[in-house]
């Protein structure tokens, strides 16, 4: 089948600059490499956590797992209205201070030695402390670095960022600002965990190319048409280690009766609650490492992929939405949108993790890339580029010592 001409992209020089050679297949699965990233990587950059609806009013809280640290972040709300991150560690003797996955509190008080602390992260109290010999004052919950774009919260393991998240975001924190995102209030979750290294999985949600194969039922409707067959961008967008994409719209979706009632009611409540952005409608922003979010019509749509070992990763898939259900049409609508949502997903799945096994067979030394999986490139491109960074920053400091 030819593709029309209009999606016959002529590559950006950006793109060529990535090169078009084959990818070294071991660093979506070797343990060495990934020990490599967790501390080049995700140690060091700013990760999506969470939203600040989570976090409606002071008191509230949230923990967040980071399995490759072997790391419990607790996120507060304090009495100012400020978001603090914290280590979910107490200063005693290390014992996590909270167990529960989110809820509303001014202090948290370790189950062990009952040592209290205030959600602004200092010690409070503790029994017999005279018989210590350090001061509360040095005691307090050992800080995150965590900070807020569009309602999306963001921390960083680093102890002293290089970057502010700003910084870091560039030129796309004031695109993503105006999202629909940024003013939302509730959400749908999906949590997932999937027998893969989070950079393939990752790589699933960057490309097209998969579409008319892995989802004809579920999403060929609405993502391929006989003007566009693949379901191609009609562009991307480098920015540093991020980079975008516009997703092609289908002027004639082949849509279901199903999908025909839960959208016709939905849509138009979406439009008058200001979750209809049709400057940046079907952008799709992936931010470094492991975050996107698509600006989608009917679904404002983020999913970010943590891992967990060079070969297992768990994902949250989430839909944001403004306000609260009116109607019982309106449940609908949202609870067939994340239901088609996991559909879709559970096609993508199987397919990766049929990959994730090949590849562990060492069979492939390389992987290629075709010109429309050239964000898979740009993401392999700039995690190779910071683990290299880092094995020479380690080198030099270990030849000084």
């Amino acid at each position: 089948m030819t593709v029309p001409h209009q999606f016959q992209q002529s590559e950006s020089a950006e793109a060529l600059a990535l090169g078009t050679g084959p990818i070294p297949a071991g660093p979506y699965y070797l343990d060495d490499y990934f020990d490599l990233e967790r501390e080049a990587i995700f140690r060091r950059s700013w990760l999506n956590i969470g939203h600040v609806c989570e976090l409606p009013e002071p008191g509230s809280f949230i923990v967040r797992e980071f399995d490759f640290a072997n790391a419990s972040i607790l996120i507060t709300r304090d009495k100012d209205d400020l978001i603090r991150a914290f280590h979910n560690v107490c200063t005693h003797r290390g014992t996590q201070l909270v167990s529960e996955p989110s809820g509303k509190r001014s202090s948290f008080t370790c189950r062990y030695h009952a040592w209290s602390f205030g959600n602004t992260g200092e010690l409070r109290g503790a029994a017999d402390f005279e018989r210590f010999y350090v001061e509360k004052k040095d005691l307090g919950l050992t800080k995150v670095a965590v900070d807020v774009c569009a309602g999306l919260i963001f921390v960083n393991l680093d102890p002293s960022p290089k970057q502010t998240l700003r910084e870091y975001l560039g030129v796309l924190a004031g695109q993503l600002e105006v999202q629909p995102v940024a003013s939302a209030t509730t959400f749908s979750e999906y949590v997932y965990e999937i027998d893969a290294n989070w950079k393939l999985t990752y790589d699933n949600f960057q490309e097209n190319y998969h579409l008319r194969f892995i989802h004809p039922r579920s999403g060929g409707g609405g993502a391929v048409g006989p003007d566009n067959p693949f379901g191609y961008p009609e562009r991307y967008g480098f920015y540093g280690a991020h980079r975008t994409q516009k997703i092609w719209t289908n002027p004639a979706p082949v849509l279901s009766a199903t999908q025909k009632l839960a959208f016709g009611k939905l849509v138009p409540a979406l439009m008058q609650r200001g979750m209809m952005n049709t400057e940046h409608a079907r952008d799709y922003y992936a931010l470094f490492p492991n975050f996107f979010l698509i600006g989608t019509p009917t679904q404002h749509f983020t999913h970010y992929v943590i891992p967990i070992n060079a070969r297992k990763s768990r994902g949250v898939i989430r839909i944001y939405w403004v306000g609260d259900d009116m109607n019982a049409s309106e449940r609908f609508g949202r609870e067939f949108s994340m239901a088609m949502a996991r559909d879709v997903h559970s096609e993508d799945r199987a397919v990766i993790e049929a990959g994730q096994r090949g590849l562990n067979s060492g069979a492939l030394k390389h992987i290629h890339f075709q010109s429309q999986e050239v964000l898979l490139r740009h993401l392999m491109h700039n995690v190779d580029a910071k683990v290299q960074a880092y094995k020479a920053e380690k080198d030099a400091t270990e030849k000084r010592q």
